[in-house]
Protein backbone atom coordinates (compact mmCIF):
# COMPACT_ATOMS: atom_id res chain seq x y z
CA UNK A 1 0.00 0.00 0.00
CA UNK A 2 1.77 3.21 -1.04
CA UNK A 3 1.04 6.76 -0.04
CA UNK A 4 1.38 8.59 -3.46
CA UNK A 5 0.31 8.44 -6.89
CA UNK A 6 -1.75 5.45 -7.01
CA UNK A 7 -3.65 7.08 -3.62
CA UNK A 8 -4.24 10.46 -4.91
CA UNK A 9 -6.61 8.58 -7.68
CA UNK A 10 -9.29 7.61 -4.75
CA UNK A 11 -9.69 11.32 -3.91
CA UNK A 12 -13.13 11.56 -6.00
CA UNK A 13 -15.77 12.05 -3.54
CA UNK A 14 -17.04 15.59 -2.96
CA UNK A 15 -17.14 17.21 0.83
CA UNK A 16 -18.63 20.68 -0.05
CA UNK A 17 -21.61 21.56 -2.47
CA UNK A 18 -22.86 24.67 -3.43
CA UNK A 19 -24.53 26.35 -0.55
CA UNK A 20 -28.29 27.63 -0.99
CA UNK A 21 -28.14 30.84 0.86
CA UNK A 22 -24.44 32.22 -0.34
CA UNK A 23 -24.13 30.24 -3.39
CA UNK A 24 -20.57 29.84 -2.03
CA UNK A 25 -19.25 25.99 -2.64
CA UNK A 26 -19.03 25.66 0.92
CA UNK A 27 -22.02 23.66 2.35
CA UNK A 28 -20.47 20.41 4.15
CA UNK A 29 -22.33 17.54 2.27
CA UNK A 30 -21.86 15.59 5.70
CA UNK A 31 -22.55 18.45 8.44
CA UNK A 32 -25.36 20.03 6.67
CA UNK A 33 -23.74 23.72 7.24
CA UNK A 34 -21.65 26.06 5.32
CA UNK A 35 -18.38 27.33 6.25
CA UNK A 36 -18.90 30.79 4.34
CA UNK A 37 -21.93 31.95 5.73
CA UNK A 38 -23.12 29.12 8.48
CA UNK A 39 -26.33 28.40 6.90
CA UNK A 40 -27.63 24.81 8.28
CA UNK A 41 -26.37 25.36 11.52
CA UNK A 42 -29.39 26.58 13.30
CA UNK A 43 -28.92 30.10 13.29
CA UNK A 44 -30.87 32.74 11.17
CA UNK A 45 -27.92 34.62 11.60
CA UNK A 46 -24.71 35.23 8.92
CA UNK A 47 -21.75 33.77 9.85
CA UNK A 48 -19.43 36.44 10.37
CA UNK A 49 -16.54 37.03 13.08
CA UNK A 50 -14.61 40.13 14.17
CA UNK A 51 -11.13 38.19 13.51
CA UNK A 52 -11.53 38.19 9.96
CA UNK A 53 -12.50 41.98 9.67
CA UNK A 54 -11.53 41.43 5.36
CA UNK A 55 -14.42 39.28 5.27
CA UNK A 56 -16.70 41.36 6.50
CA UNK A 57 -16.20 44.06 4.84
CA UNK A 58 -16.21 42.00 1.40
CA UNK A 59 -19.78 40.68 2.50
CA UNK A 60 -20.97 43.94 4.21
CA UNK A 61 -24.27 46.10 2.86
CA UNK A 62 -23.19 48.06 -0.20
CA UNK A 63 -21.11 45.34 -1.29
CA UNK A 64 -23.43 43.90 -3.62
CA UNK A 65 -26.41 45.33 -6.01
CA UNK A 66 -28.82 46.51 -2.72
CA UNK A 67 -31.73 46.63 -5.21
CA UNK A 68 -34.25 46.60 -2.53
CA UNK A 69 -32.24 49.49 -0.53
CA UNK A 70 -31.70 51.69 -3.56
CA UNK A 71 -35.45 51.63 -3.31
CA UNK A 72 -35.72 52.90 0.17
CA UNK A 73 -33.23 55.48 -0.33
CA UNK A 74 -35.03 56.82 -3.85
CA UNK A 75 -38.33 56.80 -1.31
CA UNK A 76 -36.84 58.68 1.62
CA UNK A 77 -35.63 61.56 -1.20
CA UNK A 78 -38.34 62.02 -2.38
CA UNK A 79 -40.40 62.80 0.64
CA UNK A 80 -37.34 64.77 1.88
CA UNK A 81 -37.49 66.60 -0.90
CA UNK A 82 -41.57 66.92 -0.33
CA UNK A 83 -41.29 68.05 3.01
CA UNK A 84 -38.75 70.87 2.20
CA UNK A 85 -41.17 72.21 -0.51
CA UNK A 86 -43.95 71.82 1.79
CA UNK A 87 -42.27 73.25 4.91
CA UNK A 88 -40.94 76.09 2.70
CA UNK A 89 -44.79 76.82 1.38
CA UNK A 90 -45.91 76.23 4.83
CA UNK A 91 -43.38 78.93 6.42
CA UNK A 92 -44.07 81.66 3.29
CA UNK A 93 -47.85 81.27 4.41
CA UNK A 94 -47.27 81.85 7.86
CA UNK A 95 -45.17 84.54 6.75
CA UNK A 96 -48.19 86.59 4.69
CA UNK A 97 -50.69 85.96 7.75
CA UNK A 98 -48.65 87.85 9.95
CA UNK A 99 -47.80 90.75 7.74
CA UNK A 100 -51.06 90.86 6.95
CA UNK A 101 -52.54 90.86 10.75
CA UNK A 102 -49.87 93.66 11.69
CA UNK A 103 -50.77 96.22 8.73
Amino acid sequence: MTKGTSSFGKRIQKTHTSCRRCGRVAFHRQKKVCGACGYGGGSAKVRKYNWAAKAIRRKTTGTGRTTHLRKVYSKANVLRKTNQIYAGKVAAFKKAVTKKLTV
